[in-house]
């Protein structure tokens, strides 16, 4: 039996996964049913999955954040904490992650063997391009989106999906967190 592997990212409603200027991380609107289910969500046992840049931006961000900022939210501390494989040519360990373990070679290889070799489900948070080659790979069991009420059509960057395949999604969960904020879980097919 092979693990369940997730692709989970925040998005504005006009699929950037971040922005430029002085919008915040959450683009300022988490709210405490966000961030409780946030945390219920990572208190299963998991393995993270990350690609080399992604990894960068989140120990940069928490290298420069202090235990009160946002930044630090339980989620993200409980996240830190999981076990996490990062795919990368460049980086080399130590790396600056309690339990992280670089793996080089094809993210499509790396993510088909950790599906085959992991006893707890894979959750990658980010890592856009690499997980954009997953699921052209088949290899995403669940593409988790967290839409956030922004567009950000001057400031957006980071487009979730430009340049993916195409996908038929079957809705598999859906919810509505802090009466503004949708989380959709879909079961991706390649078209």
């Amino acid at each position: 039996m092979t693990a369940t592997y997730t692709f989970d990212v925040f998005s504005s409603l006009d699929g950037y996964g971040a922005a430029s200027a002085d919008w915040t991380g959450y683009w300022g609107k988490q709210g405490p049913e966000l961030l409780d289910h946030r945390l219920d969500l990572f208190g299963d046992e998991q393995r993270m999955v990350f690609g080399a840049t992604t990894f960068r931006q989140f120990v940069q961000m928490l290298a420069s954040s202090t235990e009160e900022s946002e930044v630090r939210d339980p989620w993200v501390t409980r996240m830190w904490g999981m076990p996490a494989t990062v795919v990368s040519t460049t980086l080399h360990e130590p790396l600056d992650w309690p339990d992280a373990t670089v793996v080089r070679g094809n993210a499509v290889d790396v993510v088909a063997r950790l599906k085959e070799e992991s006893e707890v489900p894979l959750r990658s948070h980010g890592s856009l391009s690499m997980n954009r080659a997953l699921m052209a790979a088949g290899l995403v069991d669940r593409v988790q989106v967290t839409i956030f009420p922004v567009i950000t059509g001057r400031t957006g960057v980071a487009p979730i999906f430009r340049g993916a395949a195409d996908f038929d999604l079957e809705l598999v969960e859906s919810r509505t967190l802090d009466g503004r904020i949708q989380e959709l879980v879909y079961r991706p097919t390649l078209h």
